[in-house]
């Protein structure tokens, strides 16, 4: 009798014999061939989680709670329950209808007959309900058949192919020692313990027309929700107060920003702005875009979105300079450090994850309404891509370079300027587009605390339901976009 292979005996720690016979016959084959494993077929989902073979658990183990529930339904469930309750509810009904249209009828009320119609188009719709009913009922043997074939297909897909996964995950594990291996006690328990009591939750969920309460519905505690929600009252409440000083410092600064972008953008006659845009796009990305920024800016005063439009423009510049003025630093600091970026990612993925609506409550409380809170909700929501974007840059110089630099002598601060900067343009760039147009996504919601432009248009077509005028207001929000991201990307090239 061959002795089992001691990397395979290692590896599966239980049934060696079979597994060092079925690996080597599958090495010797070009394509793999299924062939049958009877543990793994029995025990199926079960056996793929005590294997570690996850990838391959979890569409088992999905498929095998949808197939018990299906099993339950037809064996123990009342598939036409809801309908026949339904049914029943309306013959009650339509018998208390008909009774007092009877006696509105003897009574000589006018009424009377239209009670009785009413009767009789209930009853008509228990009828209905009663056959839905029988309908559903009569469909159980085709769940039964559904959940039995599913469950049979799961087990002998197992059983045809765990050897092959478990041959894979081998070939790994030879490279990788680290892998999870063997069949461990603890691991089988669990993955036969998910399944099972998943499967019986959901069976118990589904099958049955009363299942529990706490089955059908987490038990949240709405205490716990209101003592919370007044301790965040609380909390804001006194930041707001507190830091009073801060928050108006800051506003201040913001406004310093917005009025000089104002007055360049919008107090600025229209001919000077226009020709300006026209000769920069020209200049930096080239006749088409020239053209095409001549065309859009035209549209945006032809329809008279002209001022909105520079508004607009001008708290999207203010937003755009804070988030490239405080993001650009910390990118850098976070690709030259890797715990801050470990620090920062989970900000970052709140920032940009969290809906956008939620950041006007917080800045409503500190900085009131008006355009600077509007600004600071779109500069949460901007910032990330150019933090993100500039961090990837700098973490992607090659070390060769900056070896060779620092080879020469280079100081810390030639090598930022000179070589990791350069070299990371474009994925800087990158961000800093992205982080644009980000901003510009955010002037609608913006426009809900007083931030106006084009977003006030938008919003004021959304109340009335004026199709028109919201179509011509986010053409020129999507004509400043591109405009901009047309410029931008010029110049990043």
């Amino acid at each position: 009798m061959t002795r089992p292979d001691p990397l395979v005996a290692e590896f599966v720690q239980r049934g060696a014999a079979f597994y060092s016979r079925a690996f080597a016959l599958l090495d010797e084959e070009a394509r793999p061939r299924p062939r049958f494993n009877p543990m793994a077929a029995l025990f199926g989902a079960s056996w793929l989680g005590a294997r570690s073979l996850w990838a391959a658990f979890w569409p088992a183990f999905f498929a095998t709670v949808v197939s018990v529930v299906l099993l339950a339904i037809a064996v123990l469930g009342d598939p036409g329950a809801d309908a026949r309750a339904r049914a029943d509810r309306l013959e009650a009904q339509s018998a208390n209808r008909l009774a007092a249209a009877e006696t509105a009828i003897a009574n000589r009320d006018p009424l009377g007959e239209g009670m009785k119609r009413s009767a009789e188009g209930i009853a008509k719709a228990a009828t209905n309900a009663r056959a839905e009913a029988e309908e559903a009922q009569s469909q159980s043997f085709g769940y039964g058949l559904a959940g039995g074939f599913g469950l049979i297909v799961v087990h002998l897909a197992t059983g045809f192919l765990g050897t092959i996964l478990l041959n894979r995950r081998f070939r790994r594990w030879r490279a990788d020692r680290r892998l999870g291996h063997g069949l461990p006690p603890q691991r089988a328990v669990f993955a036969a313990s998910l399944t099972l009591a998943s499967a019986a939750l959901s069976a118990w969920r589904f099958a049955f027309t009363d299942p529990p309460a706490w089955l059908t519905s987490f038990p949240s505690s709405p205490e716990i929700y209101n003592a919370c929600a007044r301790w965040l009252d609380r909390g804001f409440r006194s930041a707001a107060e507190g830091l009073g000083g801060l928050f108006r410092a800051i506003a201040s600064g913001i406004n310093a920003i917005l009025a000089l972008l104002e007055l360049a953008l919008v107090a600025t006659p229209w001919p000077v702005v226009m020709a300006g845009v026209i000769l920069i796009a020209w200049q930096v990305s080239g006749r088409r875009v020239a053209i095409f920024s001549a065309a859009a800016l035209a549209y945006l005063a032809l329809f008279g979105f002209w001022e909105k439009s520079m508004a607009t423009v001008a708290l999207l510049g203010t937003a755009a300079f804070l988030c490239v003025f405080f993001g650009l630093p910390l990118g850098i600091w976070a690709g030259r450090d890797r715990r801050v970026l470990t620090l920062m990612r989970p900000v970052l993925d709140l920032m940009q994850t969290m809906p956008a609506f939620v950041y006007l409550i917080p800045v409503i409380a500190f900085f009131g309404i008006g355009k600077p809170p509007g600004i600071i909700a779109t500069l949460i929501f901007g910032m990330p891509p150019v933090i993100r974007l500039t961090a990837l840059g700098i973490a992607s110089v090659p070390e060769s370079i900056r070896e060779a630099a620092q080879a020469f002598g280079a100081s810390r601060r030639f090598m930022l300027f000179q070589v990791d900067l350069p070299i990371a343009r474009p994925s800087i760039m990158a961000g800093v587009n992205q982080t644009l147009l980000m901003c510009l996504s955010m002037v609608v919601i913006a426009s809900l605390i007083g931030a106006r432009g084009l977003g006030e248009d938008v919003l004021s077509a959304l109340q009335y339901a004026a199709v028109g005028k919201g179509v011509l207001a986010g053409l020129a929000i999507l004509a400043c976009a591109m405009v901009i991201d047309r410029i931008v990307q010029g110049r990043s090239k």
